[in-house]
């Protein structure tokens, strides 16, 4: 993964972007050039859904949980390594198939009203296997079992069930085992040498009994956990406010309590354009995802900056994210491979990059894994490639020579997420009906609603992206794992939505899970990604890259390629400090 930074002028801006508004009070200096002070203001074009971890299944919600909840380990900002959170430090056995993890003593959850005296209490041990028995309790609050302990971790198959059968297993999962107070231990039913990275995605965070039992499904808002922000005040399709966390754990290597900021603010501006303005008026400290028709204008802007003279700096990184159209693999529609492969020979994924998205994205002519991860040598696989003729023959092969008789179809996509979704549909929408004579309806939703009508097996075609949950093609993988599908069509299917099922692919991916070595679990990823594109599971269409503003003052805020962030580090540069630098 390669990090490319531009500094950018953009006529207009200077005396507006100077960063000078995102202070309350005055910025205070701490040890090692930091200061203390201000609110980071950020947009997100999508409302969140849920912002409970085990109920946590796209973007928005996670970025802002993030800041809320931690784990036993997290990710850096940096480069996506594991780094420490509330375990120190920990060891595993030989063959990665059993971890201990020693919990930072005098941790202490967020003030809150669900503690007897409203003052937060110390996490111990006993936290994590509480919230570990949740991740793995059948509950329609619960969507993180599938992607995390299901098949993984000792005893945690035996205990969902149990919940099932409303006799939960005394004792819990019997592979999570408090040794004592500041001491967990996990076994694993097999090797399985990136557990620290399913340890790093939210069904892992913890979060106390008390809150759970006072305020159940209401945890979607009411947020306790130990990071460094809490929540301040949430006003939903409007802003969520989060507030410096005082009584926070860490410090960085300077000596100073994290975090630096005084708060965090979301507002959730539908329109890019719109948050593109707020951004050029100071109003928001990053703009991500810039609108596709502007890139080229501010691209151009480049050669005009001057060194020293630059009010925002512009990060692009390869994302770790493909954008694909989903097929209902188990209904009538698309339950023909040749139909499946038909649409995937029938779009060209190099148009629709180049002119539709104006050079935004790289075309998805590889499997579901993009070409982000150095040790997935994507270019091993054979993907799809624009050749009508292939396509047509595919659709005659499965009784509809030149579209006769196929169904009418719906292509859902959501709200949000400015004019790429509509225009990268309405693209395809064209190609279908050219080279496969497809009449193609497009159907808009609101985003919940959208993942909602997917996950429950309502949509038949439906535009899609998944972003990764941890730096591994396994997170990606998994979308296709067949023991990700429910029994019946109705029943809620949130990782594998397209319901693709195919022995091959499960047991060259079942392989990788249990191989410890990277290099042949590597291999044996790309033979189950060669599996799923012969079969046509899914229709890929691009991968992405990711691009941001940042004003000039905000610093220690790296961009990665899962857009992950971390904001207990970020600062505010003071002017001072700001003008000295430019001597």
């Amino acid at each position: 993964m390669k990090k490319v930074i531009y500094s950018l002028l953009v006529v207009g801006f200077l005396s507006s972007c100077g960063g000078g508004n995102n202070t309350t009070g005055e910025s205070r200096k701490a040890n090692g050039g930091v200061y203390y002070g201000g609110v980071f203001r950020m947009n997100e074009v999508e409302d969140f859904r849920n912002l409970f971890p085990l109920n946590i299944t796209e973007v928005t919600s996670h970025r802002i949980a993030n800041q809320v909840y931690e784990g036993l380990v997290k990710l850096s900002q940096d480069d996506l390594t594991i780094l420490a959170s509330l375990a120190e430090k920990w060891e595993k056995n030989a063959d990665a198939s059993q971890w201990t993890f020693h919990i930072r003593k005098g941790v202490k959850f967020h003030d809150d009203p669900c503690f007897s005296d409203g003052k937060g209490r110390e996490v111990t041990a006993k936290d994590f296997k509480y919230c570990f028995d949740r991740l793995c309790t059948s509950s329609p609050e619960n969507q993180q079992f599938n992607g995390s302990f299901k098949d993984r971790v000792v005893g945690a198959n035996e205990y969902y069930q149990s919940t099932i059968d409303k006799k939960p297993l005394a004792g819990g999962v019997s592979g999570v085992k408090v040794i004592d107070d500041y001491t967990i231990e996990i076994d694993l039913i097999h090797s399985f040498a990136g557990f620290l990275n399913i340890l790093s995605t939210p069904g892992c965070w913890v979060y106390p009994q008390e809150a759970q039992e006072k305020y159940g499904v209401d945890m979607r808002v009411k947020c306790v956990g130990t990071g460094a922000f809490q929540v301040k005040n949430i006003k939903e399709g409007d802003n969520v406010i989060l507030e410096r966390n005082p009584n926070y754990w860490n410090v960085d290597e300077f000596g100073n309590q994290l975090p630096y900021l005084d708060a965090i603010k979301f507002t959730f501006i539908k329109e890019k354009k719109a948050a593109l303005l707020e951004f050029k008026r100071g109003n928001l400290d990053m703009m991500f995802s810039l609108p596709i028709e502007m890139i080229p204008d501010i691209l151009g802007e480049l050669d005009h900056a001057k060194e020293g003279n630059t009010p925002f700096e512009m990060q692009v990184v390869p994302a770790m994210s493909t954008f694909y159209l989903g097929f209902q693999n188990q209904g009538e529609i698309f339950n023909k491979k040749e139909v499946r492969l038909a649409f995937n020979y029938a779009i060209d994924r190099e148009k629709i990059v180049n002119y539709t998205l104006q050079g935004e994205g790289i075309p998805g002519i590889y499997g579901i894994v993009p070409p982000s991860f150095k040790e997935y040598d994507i270019k091993r696989l054979k993907g799809f490639s624009f050749d009508v003729d292939k396509a047509r023959k595919y659709m005659a092969a499965a009784g509809y020579p030149d579209g006769n008789g196929f169904p009418k179809l719906t292509l859902q996509i959501n709200s949000g997420g400015g004019d790429r979704n509509i225009q990268t549909a309405e693209v395809i929408q064209k190609m279908l009906k050219e080279n496969l004579n497809i009449d193609v309806e497009i159907n808009v939703m609101p985003f919940a609603e959208h993942l909602e009508s997917l996950e429950t097996g309502k949509a038949q075609f439906w535009r899609s992206a998944w972003v990764a949950d941890y730096p591994d093609p396994e997170t990606f993988l998994s979308l296709l794992y067949g023991k990700n599908v429910p029994e019946k069509i109705t029943d809620k299917s949130y990782l594998n939505s397209v319901r693709y099922k195919s022995a091959k692919f499960d047991s060259l991916f079942s392989a990788a899970l249990r191989e410890v070595d990277d290099k042949k679990r590597f291999d044996l990823y790309l033979q189950a990604d060669q599996v799923a594109i012969d079969d046509a599971a899914i229709m890929p269409v691009f991968y992405d890259e990711n691009y941001r503003l940042i004003q000039t003052n905000v610093k220690n805020f790296t961009a990665n390629a899962m857009e992950y962030r971390d904001l207990s580090h970020v600062y505010f540069e003071s002017k001072e400090a700001k003008a000295e630098s430019k001597k």
